[in-house]
């Protein structure tokens, strides 16, 4: 099997998975109108569904049917950009199982909310859409199609959205101090950038 083949099974397993550990939630005492998701939703579906084209696409081009792609990954390139797949996937299921039941995929407060800063919300605020972004942008790559790549961007793009609107409900939600005191120590999306003072 190729290593596409096998990044598109990361891919699958985190799927199932979430879904089944979205169960693992507690109560909502507040969450934002469903009007304000409209733009993030929309632009992070579109690029999923993007890269789930390019993924076909770029299946049926090993299967012989031709695809406009755009390069050809060296072997060793191509089980990297696995590796990053599954970096990234087990990031976001490290801070997932570090957030507990507070975990939410909407923009919500729980009950007893409070600011998570163990685990990789040490390195950054949004540690599920960093591992998100890199295992789009790794899958987008190995795709070796433009559909890919652009995927993966609307992907990003989305989850900037969504983390934003996320950081001025919480804002709101938990009172400016330690909120506020988080989001100067600690980069927003990328690990090790400087945060802003």
């Amino acid at each position: 099997m190729s290593p596409f083949f096998y990044s598109g099974m990361l891919w699958a397993l985190w799927v199932v998975s979430w879904l089944i550990a979205a169960l693992w939630s507690r109560r909502t005492t507040a969450r934002t109108p469903s009007r304000a998701r409209i733009l993030d939703l929309a632009v992070t579906m579109a690029g999923g569904l993007l890269l789930a084209y390019a993924s076909r696409m770029r299946w049926l081009s090993m299967e012989g049917v031709a695809a406009p792609l755009l390069w050809r990954l060296p072997l060793a390139v191509d089980w990297a950009l696995t590796g990053l797949v599954a970096v990234g996937l087990a990031f976001t299921w490290w801070a997932r199982l570090t957030l507990g039941d507070l975990w939410s995929s909407n923009v919500v407060r729980k009950e007893a909310h409070t600011v998570v800063r163990a685990g990789p919300y040490r390195l950054v605020r949004h540690p599920i859409y960093t591992g998100m972004i890199l295992a789009a942008f790794a899958l987008g790559a190995q795709t070796s199609l433009l559909a890919g790549l652009a995927g993966a961007l609307l992907m990003a793009l989305g989850f900037g959205i969504k983390a934003r609107l996320e950081e001025r409900f919480l804002s709101a939600e938990l009172g400016e101090g330690a909120y506020a005191d988080y989001r100067r120590r600690t980069p927003m999306l990328v690990p090790f950038w400087p945060a802003r003072r």
